[in-house]
Order: structure tokens, then sequence, then C-alpha cells
């Protein structure tokens, strides 16, 4: 799917219908959302981006209708997935702001609610991952759908440490090798890597050994 490979278009026909049925359910027309609908598959498809793809939001909403099954606030944290990385800049340091940003001026033309537009604006703020203090249901179901690559099978997990190198292409190996330590150790030394108990069971510990291992691989590079 990396290397700039685009969805099928039977998953890009899926992924419209999804869409079209999430606008039905929010009560939005269709025709102010289909335009839409096209910036943020072609905000998806950047030639820069290699994992934050349309394939990361398909598999996203996926796992989030698992974890969030029956409950009332679906629609929104699945319109929160559509925007968590409508802006993705490797070299900037406030994508999820501007995120939140272009949320809030989308979605206010389509006239949802300014409370449901709150939400979504602290649902894709809440995915900067920073150090989990309280959080609420909602975004403990989001975070846990954003970070379920980690515990991703291994073949999979190893694509998706690839595509994030080439992501951050403009960074010396040196360097990148440390800041991404950095960041698999702050997982790693989280009590829980995820929130929810559907996770716990079934990722979290096939995440640590991802990380353990991608760790070790990027270890081995700095050795003289």
């Amino acid at each position: 799917m990396y290397e700039h490979e685009r969805l099928s278009p039977e998953k890009l026909y899926v992924l419209q219908l999804s869409w079209v049925n999430l606008m039905d359910r929010l009560g939005i027309q269709p025709a102010p959302a289909y335009p839409l609908y096209d910036r943020l598959v072609a905000a998806y498809a950047e030639p820069h981006r290699h994992y934050h793809t349309l394939e990361h939001i398909t598999e996203m909403l996926k796992i989030l209708g698992k974890l969030g099954s029956g409950n009332r606030s679906l629609p929104i944290l699945q319109l929160a997935v559509w925007f968590h990385d409508a802006v993705y800049d490797p070299k900037a340091q406030d994508n999820e702001e501007a995120s939140a940003r272009m949320a809030e001026a989308e979605l206010a033309t389509l006239e949802l609610s300014p409370s449901d537009i709150s939400r979504i604006r602290d649902l894709i703020l809440a995915t900067r991952h920073t150090p989990l203090a309280a959080i609420s249901e909602e975004a403990a179901l989001l975070l846990d759908a954003d970070l379920a690559i980690l515990g991703a099978e291994e073949k999979r997990y190893k694509r998706y440490s690839e595509a994030i190198r080439k992501e951050y292409a403009h960074v010396p190996e040196q360097e990148y090798v440390v800041g991404r330590m950095k960041v698999l150790e702050s997982f790693l030394n989280r009590p829980s890597i995820y929130q929810t108990r559907l996770m716990k069971l079934e990722g979290e510990e096939r995440a640590r050994q991802n990380l353990q291992q991608e760790i070790a691989d990027l270890t081995a590079k700095l050795a003289p």
C-alpha cells in the first residue's frame, strides 16, 4: 500500500459509501458533503504521505466500529477519524491543531451543531497522544483505534514502521533513530498502551513486542 499505492476502486467505493451513510446518520445533506469528501480524499493522497493515508483511515474506521459497536457517539468518533490527520506535514509541530481548525471550519458549513463540532475538535486534539491524564470514553476509543497499528501482526507493523521512516525522509538517519526510539519508549513506559478493555486484551502484548523489536532494530543502527 505504501510507496503511495492507492486503495483499490472497490475499497474506495466502500469508503465512499461509509461516508454517505455517516452523513445520513448525522442528518447532513449529501450535496454539500460530497465536495468535503473529495477534499479529504485529496488530502490523504498527498505524495509525502506513506502511512497517514486513506488506508490508515479505513483501518481506523474498521477498528472503531468494533470497539465502539453500539456506542451512541460512534458517528461523532467516525467524523473525528476522517479529520484527525487531514493536515499532515512531517516537518510541522501543529498538525493536530491545524486539523482541528480545518474540521471546525468545514463542519460549520455543513451546519453540524456547535456542540458536536466542539467534541470533534477535542477528539482530534487528543490524538497528539501527550502523556495521558484522565480522558473521556470517546477519546479512549479514538486513541485506541489510532494506536491499533502498534498491535498489528509483525509483517503489518514492519510495513508501518517503514512507512513512517519514509515520511521523515528529510531527517538524517542518526537523528531519526534517536527521536523514534524516544517515541517508542514513551509508549512502552505507560502502564498500558491501550485504554479500552478489548484492545488491552487483543493488542497490548503484541504492541509491546513490536515496540521492543523496533527499538532493538534501531539500537543496532547506532552501533559503531
